[in-house]
């Protein structure tokens, strides 16, 4: 069996090739491994391989140099490529098995943000993820000291790669602009910063949900959404305390919700509580008028998440939150909907069970044990 590693860091392998059971392995020609720098197959002197990220971000590798790279290895119908990536099929004893029978392996391994994402779409037969973490070379080591403010010099590539919020990264894309053919999406060219953070949430989102869907659950959606999020709080009885008022505005706001609008039938009590300055909340006749106070704040739908008071007929808080992820419209979560004097039910896109804890798995009845529950899922990070 024949493996080509293409890496701009030959030196690090020959330890590998050389040593314990590798070592013996090569020495008997059960294996060969060859290396292949993709800097002696780069334009210059310099042999550069990487350059700036359109739209912004760290140091992506470049197309070129690894295309030429490969196409040194030996014949394209000969090779079986791979790209050791956090986006790829989770490495297992079954998929050794099969690369293992692979006459000719190629390893391509990335470096700084990550590598030109046409050439893995023209070039890689398959990306393997080894774990949930990003690595610049090493393993554990490595992986820790990344996170280390000064480590890596893009701050925000830290923060945007794969997992640092539970999240799958974006596609990157450096120089030439078009490459064999194949352009870089224009929204990373025209300047547009805002569409360009709006392109690579997106991205990030499809990317996720298509490959990995078990990370959504412990990922934290909030940076992810285009649009608002906002809490509406129907008390049971129709009356409210300012502490309790207040308690449902800090909550809000600590998550990261646009507003929360708490409903009061009653004027009288409407217009104390709205003449209190120091209250973060909204104060409004009905949940009816609060979802049409956040259509003209949003001048869009949007998608309401509702908790129910039966398990039958409702939305697992996971499939709602994926749901939510996915229309792209604000977000606004109802709490006790429908219940304040009689009030109107209003439409829902997803209704959840009550969650349930402690030893005897109840129901928490709270309603704010119940909000905290609910924005802990949706924008808790673990």
């Amino acid at each position: 069996m024949i493996v080509t590693v293409v890496t701009p860091f030959p030196e690090l392998l020959e330890p590998f090739a050389t040593s314990g059971v590798i070592g013996k392995a090569v020495e008997k020609g059960l294996i060969s491994i060859r290396c292949v720098n993709p800097r002696d197959h780069a334009d210059g002197h310099y042999g550069q391989i990487d350059d700036y990220a359109f739209g912004g971000g760290g140091m992506v590798l470049m197309a070129e140099p690894l295309a030429r790279a490969v196409g040194s290895a030996g014949p394209r119908e000969e090779l079986f490529v791979i790209h050791p990536g956090p986006q790829g099929v989770v490495f297992g004893q079954s998929l050794a098995e099969t690369l293992a029978a692979k006459g000719h392996l190629v390893i391509v391994c990335g470096r700084y943000e990550g590598i030109d994402e046409r050439f893995l779409e023209h070039f890689a037969d398959l990306e393997i993820s080894i774990g949930d973490y990003v690595l610049t070379g090493g393993v554990i080591i490595d992986a820790v000291a990344r996170l280390i403010p000064g480590v890596v010099g893009q701050g925000e590539a830290v923060e945007e790669d794969s997992f640092f919020r539970s999240m799958l990264d974006t596609p990157h894309y450096t120089r030439p602009a078009t490459w064999r053919g194949v352009p870089v999406p224009e929204v990373l060219t025209d300047g547009d910063h805002g569409k360009t953070r709006s392109w690579r949430r997106r991205q990030s989102i499809t990317r996720t949900l298509a490959r990995r869907p078990d990370l959504i659950a412990r990922a934290n959606i909030g940076p992810y959404l285009d649009r608002g999020v906002y809490v509406i709080l129907v008390p049971a009885t129709g009356e409210v305390s300012r502490k309790e008022a207040e308690a449902l505005g800090d909550l809000s706001c600590s998550f990261g919700c646009e507003r929360a609008l708490l409903v009061v039938p009653v004027a009288e009590d409407r217009r104390q509580l709205q003449g209190d300055p120091e209250l973060k909340v909204k104060v409004v006749p009905s949940a009816e008028s609060a979802l049409e106070w956040v259509r003209k704040r949003e001048k869009e739908e949007p998608f309401v998440i509702a908790f129910g008071d039966e398990e039958e007929g409702s939305t697992h808080w996971l499939e709602a939150k994926r749901l939510a992820l996915v229309s792209g419209r604000p977000v606004v979560f109802l709490v006790d909907h429908g219940t304040a004097g009689g009030a109107e039910k209003v439409r829902a896109d997803a209704v959840l069970a009550p969650p349930r804890g402690g030893k005897d798995d109840k129901s928490l009845f709270s309603r704010q044990d119940r909000l905290v529950v609910l924005l802990d899922r949706f924008f808790g990070r673990r």
